[in-house]
């Protein structure tokens, strides 16, 4: 009688509870990708052009915002410091401050300035949340022409709920 030593080596084996593992699925452990993870720096990618502009310091032609809520603040100054007509193509863009600084003796002037900056807030900043208003005249320098100083407080809620301030000042005739 002749033994099939390949079919009992192939049966023995077959017996034992055996895995085969390729060395193409073997990745790396959890505590390498976590010291991968930590030594990989997030590079801060640029928003939008920082106002008034300046040159880049060399990785951009141009300042650049990298964080959004500073953007959305400059943003914002930007849309309280136009008046209509200034914008090419929205012609109604702006918070048109500019036509309050003959009526400032009015009583009427801060509610209107705070309904045009809620009113134009409203349909071009949508997630910025208006919190307070306040005008103050500076004295420091106003021998020819007064100042009038706007404090706006804000917060925007889909960035964060930090509470935030914009001045804008106004130079006031008449």
């Amino acid at each position: 009688m002749s033994i099939d030593y390949n079919s009992k080596k192939y049966e023995t084996e077959s017996l034992r509870n055996r895995r085969v593992y390729s060395f193409k699925s073997v990745g790396e452990t959890v505590s390498t990708m976590k010291a991968i993870e930590d030594s990989v720096e997030t590079i801060a990618l640029p928003i939008g052009i920082k106002t008034p502009i300046a040159f880049g310091n060399g990785s951009s032609l141009f300042a650049m915002h990298k964080d959004m809520g500073q953007q959305v603040s400059d943003n914002l100054r930007n849309l309280l410091q136009t008046n209509h007509g200034e914008r090419l193509g929205l012609f109604d863009f702006g918070a048109n401050l500019g036509e309050l600084v003959f009526e400032f003796g009015n009583e009427n002037f801060e509610v209107e300035a705070i309904s045009r900056i809620k009113r134009s807030v409203s349909k071009y900043m949508p997630y910025v949340k208006l919190e307070t208003f306040e005008s103050f005249t500076d004295h420091n320098d106003n021998k020819e022409v007064a100042k009038v100083a706007m404090k706006v407080t804000y917060r925007i809620p889909r960035i964060d709920a930090r509470l935030r301030s914009l001045e804008v000042m106004l130079y006031i005739g008449g």
